[in-house]
């Protein structure tokens, strides 16, 4: 049987110095894992590594996609917060560090709270309060 866990998640960069800028810039704190071809960042639940797409292509064997400001790459990622105010100074911070808001803050779910952005490279992130959510002590989610 395989392990039903998500460990590690790897964007392919095309750009890694200035994708870690980006992160950087939202005040994520990088490991020591990371190396100047190479970024990992700590997170509540999974780590988040950054990656030269090239290299991760030639590591599968696959072809890479052309970056495209308007490719979607069917892939988002979510940070989930504790109270809906978290969502708008989340937005706050992804347009200080130069982020692309896709859809500004705003009342969801009846009484949750959504808004998304994309960084430099359009990886999609959606930011979320969802009051039937529950966190571990470390900021992990437990129930959606």
């Amino acid at each position: 049987m395989v392990p039903q866990r998500v460990s590690l998640i790897t964007i392919g960069c095309y750009d890694l110095m200035l994708l870690r800028k980006f992160y950087t810039d939202l005040g994520w704190e990088e490991t020591d894992h990371g190396y100047t071809n190479y970024a990992v960042f700590n997170t509540a639940g999974v780590m988040l590594s950054l990656y030269s797409v090239e290299k991760l292509a030639q590591d599968t064997g696959l072809e890479i996609i052309k970056p495209s400001e308007n490719l979607f790459k069917g892939v988002t990622f979510a940070i989930n917060v504790d109270k809906p105010e978290q969502v708008d100074t989340t937005i706050k911070q992804v347009k200080k560090a130069k982020g692309k808001v896709l859809c500004e803050p705003e009342t969801a779910f009846e009484i949750g709270r959504v808004a998304s952005f994309a960084d430099p490279e359009n990886n999609i992130w959606e930011v979320a309060y969802n009051p039937d959510s529950t966190f571990d002590e470390r900021g992990a989610m437990l129930t959606l």
